[in-house]
């Protein structure tokens, strides 16, 4: 087994759906077979305009054949293990590639060295228990190479299974996606101590399969989460707010949406709630 990278681009030819599957010729079948029950991270091409450059960490469940596409294969992503990056990893961290044991920067399928696996999630998942407070800055480089063992130390890879990791990693990704704003009521409030009042919620839990990505989740003020959680209010695909039929106060409820009456969603589009996740909190919720 062998960590690696996966190559992906929005909007390429390959249906990828980087929390559940990854897409890939046949010509580096052998290489991703060498990743299956390890650890990957997603990749945007550098010559992409604004790439984000590392961006994710996912575990290989297993490789199965394309159902769709002759000669093309799928590396599964086991559930739950998706965990995206914030802030995202640049290609360069002061001058130098995060990246640094290239075998073959341009192959879509590549392996990783434990160095450069640890520096880009050292660099990638937030070390703190809290949110930054608002304004402050969070410099890249903020891992120099002295602190980044040679060989990936265990509590590394145990931190990427880890409940309570998991969970703050996510809140972070969210909060920074929506711009700490809730997305019913479009509040952006801040407590004494410079802390986001906004909380990250899943649209499809944890316990019911979702992954913790940016796309499972929304930016809520407290209230609406509660009412989210209990599905009270849902969104529709168009992004508009519904109200369940069993609220006894209807009123009362659509007083603290936003006037647009629609999920303040992020501007970036691979921010935004995927509708199979929408679809699924509706139906969960008998809407």
């Amino acid at each position: 087994m062998t960590f690696g990278v996966f190559m992906h681009k929005d909007g390429s030819i390959y249906d990828d759906i980087p929390e559940v599957h990854y897409q890939f010729p046949k010509s580096y079948l052998s290489r991703a077979e060498r990743m299956v029950g390890d650890w990957i991270v997603y990749r945007e091409p550098v010559k992409l305009p604004q790439s984000k450059g590392f961006f994710a960490v996912a575990k290989v469940e297993r490789i199965v054949p394309d159902p769709d596409v002759s000669d093309r294969y799928r590396a599964l992503i086991e559930p739950g293990s998706y965990l995206p990056f914030e802030p995202t990893v640049p290609h360069k961290v002061d001058g130098q590639p995060v990246e640094r044991d290239l075998a073959n920067a341009q192959a879509a399928v590549r392996p990783l060295s434990n160095s450069d696996f640890a520096r880009i999630i050292t660099l990638g998942l937030p070390e703190d228990e809290t949110l930054p407070r608002v304004g402050e800055l969070e410099p890249l480089d903020r891992v120099r190479e002295n602190q980044v063992p040679f060989e990936i130390e265990r509590h590394i890879v145990q931190s990427l299974i880890n409940r309570p990791f998991r969970d703050r990693a996510f809140r972070r990704a969210v909060l920074h996606a929506y711009d700490g704003r809730c997305a019913v009521t479009g509040w952006r409030l801040v407590n004494g101590g410079g802390r986001l009042e906004a909380e990250a919620a899943h649209i499809r839990p944890v316990e019911h399969g979702g992954p913790d990505s940016v796309r499972n989740g929304l930016a809520l003020s407290g209230t609406a989460h509660w009412m989210f959680d209990r599905g009270l209010i849902g969104f529709a695909d168009d992004l508009s707010i519904l109200v369940h039929r069993k609220v006894n106060d209807r009123e009362g409820v659509e007083a603290v949406f936003n006037s647009n009456r629609k999920l303040l969603a992020p501007d970036r589009t691979e921010h935004r709630p995927h509708p199979q996740f929408l679809a699924w909190h509706r139906a969960h919720h008998g809407f």
